[in-house]
């Protein structure tokens, strides 16, 4: 399998992805839509193809001739319309496996999501056996639900009906589902808004010094792709890639700060901002905001949740570790922002 295309490959993580499979010699498409910024690929020695995911036509034009397909492109957000999600995240992974079959490929990596298996305050460490249990249960979510779930959810939908799709029609699947991703191109998962904010100097930001945080370093992320791809893994396989150890969230922002030079916040207490942001999210639906609430039920728990998972199936079936260590993979991000400009 040389010859591969990949859906989102302009994105935060396609395009690490995307190079890591230049850099060893694949021949790659990608698949993008037309109006998409290409500054993160432009540079690769890589072959163009435009549309929707949720277009199966031109889908169906451009995997043919290819042996295999990496699925990213997805809607990753904490707002929006539940329909957006469904149509982009469940409809659109279904017309990628649809499309498989027609173009008769039969290798597929599907980017899953640690998010599947529950992202609340929990002790236990979850792996690839743990129930599938994405729903977050928010505080009167019943009445309002959180649009945070609306994510979590349609990704545990497009796993459930992808696993079947593939079981009835003999595809070979492999889902990838990171823990958070932090690295160069990261936007929109928390760690560059927390250096926008301690930049401004507020003294104060949601935080405690007792909960585990996972994460990955996108370029070591992008490896695990490579890793299974060479893998010819037959039948559904499921990996949860992370960093070997898990860290402080407290430290790990600790350590962003003293890279950017700011002055990391002092930490409040839950009690203190919860309530701001049930308010600042209710307001935000009830008068239908296009942009999410700074803070929100989902944002602050975020904060305070302890959440860790299982990475030994990772290690023992691809042989994926992590090569890069926090603090280096943190500074290498931190430089990047600021190469550019962005901090």
């Amino acid at each position: 399998m040389k010859k591969i295309i990949i859906t989102g490959a302009n994105g935060f993580i396609g395009s690490h992805v995307t190079d890591i499979f230049c850099k060893n010699r694949y021949k790659v498409g990608c698949y993008v839509r037309k109006n998409s910024n290409l500054q993160r690929i432009k540079h690769l020695d890589i072959k163009m193809h435009y549309g929707d995911i949720r277009e199966e036509l031109k889908l169906s034009e451009a995997f043919q001739g290819y042996d295999g397909v990496i699925h990213i492109a997805a809607l990753v957000s904490d707002w929006g319309e539940y329909k957006d999600f469904y149509e982009i995240n469940v409809n659109g992974t279904m017309n990628v496996l649809g499309t498989c079959k027609k173009n008769n490929i039969r290798n597929i990596i599907l980017t899953g999501s640690c998010s599947v298996y529950g992202e609340e305050n929990n002790e236990n460490i979850k792996n690839e056996n743990s129930p599938l249990n994405s729903h977050y249960k928010y505080f009167l979510d019943n009445l309002f639900p959180s649009k945070m779930n609306y994510y979590r959810d349609t990704k545990r939908i497009a796993k459930e009906k992808a696993i079947k799709y593939a079981k009835d029609n003999n595809l070979n699947v492999t889902f990838i589902e990171p823990v958070w991703v932090f690295g160069e191109g990261e936007f929109n998962t928390g760690f560059y808004e927390y250096l926008k904010t301690a930049k401004t100097k507020l003294s104060f930001l949601p935080g405690t010094e007792n909960n585990n945080f996972h994460v990955i370093y996108v370029k070591d992320l992008a490896r695990s792709y490579l890793l299974a791809l060479q893998k010819k893994l037959k039948g559904i396989n499921c990996f949860l890639i992370g960093n070997n150890k898990v860290e402080k969230m407290n430290n790990i922002y600790k350590i962003f700060c003293r890279e950017a030079g700011f002055k990391k916040p002092m930490n409040l207490s839950k009690w203190l901002v919860y309530p701001i942001g049930f308010i600042l999210e209710l307001f935000y639906i009830l008068f239908n905001f296009k942009k999410p609430p700074i803070l929100s039920r989902s944002r602050v728990n975020m904060f305070f949740d302890n959440i860790e998972y299982s990475t030994k199936k990772a290690k023992e079936v691809l042989g994926f570790e992590n090569h890069f260590g926090l603090e280096d993979a943190i500074k290498k991000t931190v430089n990047w922002y600021k190469q550019n400009n962005f901090i």
